[in-house]
């Protein structure tokens, strides 16, 4: 089966909103915590935790335990997206007669774990799963803790207990965010190399301070360290955990606290801060605007594809965009299933496999045995039939499904009935199969086309630009509503990936700005606008965003 990657993304952006809909309507609550561990959560629940919503207590369930118990606004959210409790029982969260409260409770069906006592609950994970293994039992306990709670000796205790007892059914989550109630982890007790100073991104970005992975395994437990915040990661981690047995794994996930919502990021004043309800809309902007990078390795070295492969590694891409080209299609040929099997090994990123051959129902197993986690095919080369059937066999095999038009395609009406469950939406902005070419100036206007049919029939995927992409226009494209961007010469033809990578995301962030203050100018004028830029404390945020403001004349 595959990654299942769109489907997972979009079940953690509606428990993101969820989370910001909760706190905001409690007035109190923990965004902050909820959001380093969403990534987490909805790996855990929409592919690996075993669990019947409608029968809690089933004796075979997989555990999940919240030992960091503030961050429950983050697993209520979960648990409604999956079927727990009706997503609006959400709008009772805090409140008196609430089962919902502001740490778990036992009285909410599904709950595993009172967690307001932080430290205590790798502690009750190590019994329960010590029980399964008596009981000969084969469910799993998965626990999340925080770096803060950390702090306690009743961890380290369990930690110690765990191993002896070669717990080899028990997977821990530490959410490495940096940050806990007062300040920050290092600042109060460091569990990395002491900073000095008052630079701390430089706790998250700088490998060689990270010591807490060392300290795990000194307590005899299997150790795996990853972006907390990257699905490919979690799921591939998780996967060689249930792989390890006689001991206990810990997985040690660098996140940031409030990720997805500038503002909130790395700030500790979001650890236990609900947000404003006049911020709410454009909150929710900025998670539906969240963007993604992905190289296409064709515009590298074609016949050195493992190094671009590696490249792509090392420059921290989003997905690897793999254009197969079957020189009928278009006039280029490139590579086939062989060659995306054979590089499969060498990376978890995502592979968004781009057919442009035809007859693609023909071949689309093939792509998924290779590999693929996102496969595209064209209008051109489908009808209803045939791409119906590509839709179901891509969904029963938890791979992305996407459809592509191209500069002279209009997106044909057969495919509105598959727009809701479509994952991507590829609108070319060059001829398919020409190298060089220049993005097509008519893409602005057929953007402005597409939008509307979209909404109206609830596309929730994500549209991405492929050709022609540049520094120079992806902040337009951006403002036209696409949110992955494919970068042939401009990202792989350069000498230095990474550098070009970079400067795309800043530029899509400079974008995805000015979306927000025109949202928070429409919504309460230059007020509003100001109060937005003041959130952004942490950095150079709040100066950059300011002068995008007067470049705008809103302030």
């Amino acid at each position: 089966m595959g990654l299942n990657y769109y489907q997972i993304k979009k079940n953690i952006l509606k428990s993101r909103k969820l989370v910001i809909k909760a706190t905001s309507n409690a007035g109190s609550g923990h965004p902050g915590g909820s959001f380093s561990m969403a990534e987490i959560l909805g790996c855990l629940f929409n592919k690996y935790l075993r669990f019947d919503p409608t029968n809690p207590k089933w004796e075979d369930r997989d555990r999940l335990v919240l030992s960091k118990g503030h961050a429950a606004p983050g697993l209520f959210s979960n648990m409604a997206t999956v079927g727990y409790f009706p997503v609006s029982e959400l709008e009772t969260l805090r409140k008196f007669g609430s089962k919902l409260q502001g740490h778990p409770d036992l009285k909410c069906p599904g709950v595993e774990f009172c967690g307001g006592s932080l430290g205590t609950g790798l502690s009750y994970s190590v019994g329960i799963a010590l029980a399964g293994k008596i009981d000969s039992k084969d469910y799993r306990v998965y626990t999340v803790i925080g770096d803060g709670e950390s702090d306690e000796g009743q961890i380290w205790e369990a930690a110690m207990t765990a191993a002896k007892y070669k717990i080899d059914n028990l997977i821990a989550f530490l959410d490495r965010n940096f940050i806990q109630q007062d300040s920050y982890t290092e600042r109060i007790m460091p569990l990395d190399k002491q900073l000095d100073g008052d630079d701390f991104s430089e706790m998250w970005k700088d490998a060689s301070r990270w010591k807490t992975g060392d300290k795990w395994r000194s307590f005899g437990w299997n150790v795996i360290e990853i972006n907390g915040h990257k699905i490919e990661q979690i799921d591939a981690a998780i996967r060689k955990a249930h792989a390890t047995k006689g001991v206990p794994t810990m997985i040690i996930s660098r996140t940031v606290k409030g990720k997805s919502v500038e503002h909130m990021e790395d700030n500790p004043k979001w650890h236990g801060l609900a947000p404003d309800t006049d911020v709410v809309p454009i909150i929710n902007a900025e998670l539906n605007s969240q963007f993604m990078i992905a190289p296409s390795i064709i515009a590298g070295d074609m016949t050195n594809l493992q190094n671009e492969i590696k490249r792509c590694v090392s420059a921290r891409s989003d997905y690897i965009h793999l254009d197969v080209m079957d020189g009928q299609f278009v006039s280029n040929k490139t590579f086939d299933h062989t060659k995306i099997k054979e590089l499969r090994s060498l990376t978890v990123i995502p592979f968004d496999t781009h057919l442009m051959i035809n007859e693609p129902v023909k071949h689309v197993r093939d792509y998924i045995d290779a590999g693929s986690d996102i496969i595209t095919v064209h209008a051109e080369v489908t009808n209803e039939s045939d791409f119906g059937e590509i839709h179901d066999i891509l969904k029963q095999n938890q791979i992305g499904v996407g459809f592509a038009i191209n500069p002279d395609t209009e997106l044909p009406e057969w495919s509105y009935k598959f727009l809701t469950s479509l994952d991507q939406l590829i609108v070319m902005s060059v001829v398919p199969g020409k190298s060089g070419q220049k993005y097509i100036e008519e893409t602005h206007a057929k953007m402005a086309r597409l939008n509307p049919i979209l909404k109206e029939h609830n596309f929730s995927g994500y549209i991405e630009a492929d050709g022609g992409v540049n520094l120079e226009n992806i902040g337009s494209i951006f403002a036209d509503g696409a949110r992955v961007f494919v970068g042939g010469g401009a990202i792989v033809g350069q000498e230095n990936m990474f550098a070009a990578i970079r400067s795309f995301r800043n530029e899509s962030l400079k974008s995805r700005r000015h979306l927000l203050l025109d949202k928070a100018q429409e919504l309460g004028g230059p007020d509003l606008v100001n109060k937005w830029i003041g959130l952004h404390i942490v950095g150079e945020k709040q100066e950059q965003i300011k002068k995008i403001a007067k470049e705008a004349g809103y302030i």
